[in-house]
């Protein structure tokens, strides 16, 4: 994917972007490293940060796919995927939960969707945050393919890029590095909520 510039020149993020816990906004950029391993069960899939890892671990095989996204081993965030809506729609609830009030934000495809006749096309996605409940203009949007390496988190209020990740290497064993560059004062948490979504696109 070309990187786009939309909303101008990459910016430091002037005010901190909290979605998950304010425990995992720092106040200077972060490299995070993520490890995907295809044709493994649910794909394994870890993300590291200096000494802490998160994970992704599958919590069911109903209609709507759950996922449950650790850090240290500890259930942050419950990703669940709703097939039967017009966006296929991703929602994110704190911790195991799979209540709407729980709900932090939500995942979805723009009307203009994604071709599947074309894989190797950017697949862009908006993401709305559990107060925004009208949903006429995201806060924040994701465009990227897990192809070819590259995507970047943009928010829609400051018209910045608040994250990016490129394809760092293929390994022997099959598997997929790459890393994320994540701007000061934004949670990371929530970043890797957004990839892993991306993910399992």
């Amino acid at each position: 994917m070309q990187t786009r510039q939309p909303f101008g020149p990459t910016q430091m993020t002037p005010t901190t972007t909290q979605v998950i816990g304010s425990q995992y906004c720092k106040p200077s950029p972060t490299s995070l490293e993520i490890v995907r391993t295809a044709n493994t069960f649910a794909n394994e899939f870890r993300v590291y940060d200096h000494n802490s890892v998160f994970t992704l671990q599958s919590a069911s095989f109903s209609v709507h796919k759950r996922c449950i996204l650790l850090h240290q081993g500890n259930p942050i965030v419950t990703l669940r995927r709703k097939r039967m809506t017009a966006h296929n729609r991703w929602q994110v609830f704190r911790g195991k939960s799979d209540q709407i009030r729980d709900l932090l934000f939500s995942v979805k495809r723009p009307n203009k969707g994604y071709n599947i006749f074309q894989p190797n096309t950017a697949l862009e996605l908006e993401v709305f945050l559990a107060q925004n409940t009208e949903e006429k203009v995201c806060e924040f949007k994701i465009e990227g393919n897990w192809s070819n390496g590259s995507c970047e988190v943009c928010s829609v209020q400051h018209r910045n890029i608040i994250a990016l990740m490129n394809k760092h290497a293929v390994q022997a064993t099959g598997s997929d590095n790459f890393v994320v560059r994540v701007e000061a004062n934004v949670d990371t948490a929530f970043i890797v909520a957004l990839i892993a979504i991306l993910c399992l696109e």
